[in-house]
């Protein structure tokens, strides 16, 4: 029988049910059947079914098992492709890219575990979807006979995920930076009236385009490759900055924000925009936790070596997540999509700002976050001329 891929052959009935009955039997398949979450499938060498566990069936739509046994994974997952060819599935010239295929019969020829994707078109009732599955095939032998586990996890919906952040970061970055060229435009050309507001302006433009920057590392993961850019500043610039971000911020509604009139002018470099994005999710982080109608409070202090920037609010920070403040996805919120403030704290203000982030809390002193900042920045930056 022709075949563009894998070899086409498969057991007679009589011969397929002897080793289905084998691996159904072996009680270290069964074990994995019944223990090992996601898909999990056993194949003979011919790459036919021979058991799946659950949340295979449950994949598949089906109760019986007996409906899969004895097909190839994508005649029973409904590829698109399962009757290109005569052979079924693996045998088609659409099998030779098919990552499933390339790890099964990669598995058979090496006799060790491989681990491809697989992008797949199936079809059921006439709808069709695209999946896109993490597929692991690992050789076993049971009685004298060679078979296949096959581990399937379906990852979908972070591969949608982050195909659409790509696509997200790329048309919103040309838009930033078409904004950025006409603001620093008319900051050029305005006249003295309204030049305040439009240099306010293309503050913003900036600030916004560093915030993208710094949220495409936060969404993606990649936390090499960030540039600072160090200028000279001062603490009053950065609590004006401050003021100017809480001024109309949702999180400081009808509560207080006390910025200390101390060591303000205080003069040291750091990457300007990067620093106050850390003080800034500090100061959220402590309003979401104050009463209306009290006060959170910021100020600075600094000796020979460093510089630390405290923030302060009443409340203390509950017991059953004291000690995982700081992890990815923990936060004290119920809301769901929550738990990236603190992790970005910790991430920015430690591993670019080469800083340290910290915290105490209890019933009786409210919680107290802090940043410390060497005087001498790191060398992985960019050095510019002094803000204006």
């Amino acid at each position: 029988m022709k075949t563009y891929f894998a070899p086409a052959e498969r057991l007679p009935r009589k011969t397929l049910q002897r080793d289905i009955d084998s691996a159904v039997a072996n009680p270290v398949i069964d074990g994995l059947l019944n223990t090992v979450s996601g898909l999990v499938a056993v194949l003979n060498e011919h790459r036919q079914i021979l058991a799946v566990n659950d949340a295979f069936l449950s994949m598949l739509g089906i109760d019986n098992a007996e409906l899969a046994l004895g097909l190839r994974p994508g005649e029973a997952i409904g590829c698109i492709h399962r009757d290109a060819n005569e052979g079924g599935c693996g045998t088609s010239r659409y099998c030779a890219t098919c990552g499933a295929a390339i790890a099964i019969v990669s598995c058979m020829a090496r006799n060790e575990a491989v681990e491809r994707t697989c992008a797949i078109e199936v079809a059921s009732d006439s709808i069709r979807s695209d999946l896109f599955l993490r597929v692991r095939a690992c050789p076993i032998t049971v009685q004298g006979n060679r078979m296949i586990l096959l581990f399937i996890q379906d990852i979908t919906h972070r591969q949608q995920w982050e195909a659409l952040g790509r696509v997200f970061f790329h048309d919103i970055g040309n838009i930033i930076h078409s904004l950025l060229g006409y603001s620093e435009i008319l900051a050029k050309r305005t006249t003295h009236e309204n030049r305040r507001e439009i240099q306010r302006i293309h503050r913003l433009a900036v600030r916004l385009a560093r915030e993208v920057q710094m949220q495409k590392h936060l969404t993606q993961t990649m936390e090499e490759g960030y540039q600072l850019i160090l200028t000279p500043i001062t603490v009053e610039q950065i609590f004006t900055e401050l003021k100017a971000v809480f001024s109309s911020h949702p999180a400081a509604g009808q509560r207080a924000i006390n910025f200390s009139d101390q060591n303000l002018q205080v003069r040291f470099k750091s990457d300007f925009f990067l620093l106050t994005r850390v003080l800034t999710n500090m100061i959220v982080n402590a309003l979401e936790a104050t009463d209306r109608g009290e006060t959170a409070k910021v100020w600075f202090d600094s000796d020979d070596r460093s510089l630390s920037f405290f923030v302060w609010n009443h409340r203390a920070i509950d017991k059953s997540v004291v000690d995982r403040i700081f992890q990815r996805n923990v936060s004290t919120k119920a809301d769901s999509g929550r738990g990236l403030g603190t992790y970005s704290m910790k991430l920015f203000g430690e591993k670019y700002l080469n800083g340290k982030i910290d915290f105490s809390t209890s019933l009786g002193e409210g919680t107290t976050f802090s940043l410390r900042i060497p005087l001498k920045p790191t060398d992985r930056a960019i050095d510019i001329l002094p803000r204006k």
